[in-house]
């Protein structure tokens, strides 16, 4: 059996796109086996876990320090799985498993190094020595993936004739597609306090400063105030250091009884908090794919987001004529996300144009099973 192996800065139980990215290929790849090397960070995580065709090990003492240590100690542990020439090294973003795996290559120069690039923020606007190490890694990749048009760029950018899949990030179909009961939407719309004759606006991310969460509140303070016979209720699911401050200006807007932290949720139950909703809105100021924004749009949620990153490799907006929408573009600016979430509440036509071609859209481009073939068809192709 073929093994790959796997450095990830960051994985279970902590899930981002890069993480759920993972545990969705390996689970589809039944004929490869996967070592995958990660921080342990916990002191409470086991140091190895294994299921029916991978092994977690994850390096460490179980503190924030087993991060920042990972570059070196990820790849002493490596050492007796690279004795194997023709293991396949597969790194997940160009951070901190990447530089373990950057390592791995300067000392075994013959084994294959794949790199996805996955990353959410601005690239050119991060610190020059975050570059120069990014930059080090591109350098050392055989081959590599990107998420999106716009990582691919950056990618070819740095490194002109490396060889590039664009291989996005995908969505449980089966998951954000299936349909509730009448009774599972009305108690959830019960335990938040939602009414039935509610707007409700979602975002689902990290609470940190790229996401727009902050825009996203005070362009709910305008809708409400320019329109007050109608009820909007913002659910803003996940958790981040920016909590505390979005609570401050919630309660200074007097949005106390329109906004609902409801923290990180379970991503198999995501699906549900879709469905009770009306758009989903993130106005990022950047965004490696947005995996969130594809899983709304399998729910037949319609999507409001910012033209950063990848988002435009699946938001269409309507203004461009194609006939094809699936979903609309705000601005940086308050007034413009606010105008764009109030087009979408009141054009029932737009709505349902939106609602359709998105889903299917995702149904065709973005199914996690003809993701985990292209990696399937990559990772024959290097062995």
């Amino acid at each position: 059996m073929q093994k790959i192996l796997i450095f990830t800065t960051a994985f279970r139980p902590f899930i981002g796109g890069s993480e759920l990215a993972i545990e969705e290929t390996v689970k589809r790849l039944p004929e490869f086996f996967f070592e995958i090397i990660t921080p342990r960070v916990k002191r409470g995580l086991p140091s190895e876990e294994s299921g029916s065709n991978f092994r977690i090990n994850r390096v460490g003492v179980g503190s924030l320090l087993d991060k920042l240590f990972f570059p070196v100690t990820g790849f002493l542990y490596s050492r007796k799985f690279l004795k194997n020439k023709n293991v396949i090294v597969h790194a997940y973003q160009a951070s901190h498993g990447a530089g373990a795996a950057w390592l791995a290559k300067i000392f075994y120069s013959k084994i294959t190094l794949i790199l996805t690039l996955q990353e959410g923020k601005n690239l050119k606007k991060q610190g020059l020595l975050i570059n120069f190490f990014r930059k080090l890694i591109i350098w050392k990749a055989d081959r590599a993936t990107a998420i999106s048009v716009y990582l691919r760029n950056y990618l070819h950018d740095i490194r002109k004739n490396l060889k590039v899949s664009l291989i996005p990030n995908g969505v449980d179909i089966h998951n954000f597609s299936r349909q509730f009961s009448y009774g599972e939407m009305t108690d959830l719309e019960k335990k938040l306090g939602i009414q039935p004759d509610d707007e409700v606006i979602i975002s689902a991310s990290r609470l940190v400063p790229k996401n727009g969460l902050d825009l996203l509140i005070e362009a709910l303070a305008l809708i409400r105030d320019k329109n007050p016979g109608t009820v909007y209720k913002l659910i803003l699911a996940g958790e981040g250091p920016l909590e505390e401050s979005l609570k401050f200006r919630v309660e200074s807007l007097k949005l106390d009884k329109n906004v609902i932290f409801i923290g990180a949720v379970d991503h198999k139950e995501l699906s549900l908090y879709f469905k009770i909703s009306d758009v989903f809105v993130r106005p990022s100021r950047s965004e490696g794919l947005g995996s969130a924004f594809l899983e709304a749009m399998a729910a037949g949620v319609p999507i409001v987001g910012t033209k950063v990153g990848g988002i435009s490799d699946f938001l269409e907006d309507p203004s461009t004529g194609s006939g094809q929408a699936t979903g609309l573009f705000c601005s940086l600016e308050p007034e413009d996300i606010a105008f764009k979430i109030r087009i979408i509440l009141e054009n029932d036509k737009l709505r349902e144009e939106i609602i359709n071609n998105a889903q299917r859209l995702v149904g065709e481009k973005y199914d996690w099973d003809k993701i985990a073939k292209e990696f399937r068809e990559l990772y024959n192709e290097l062995v």
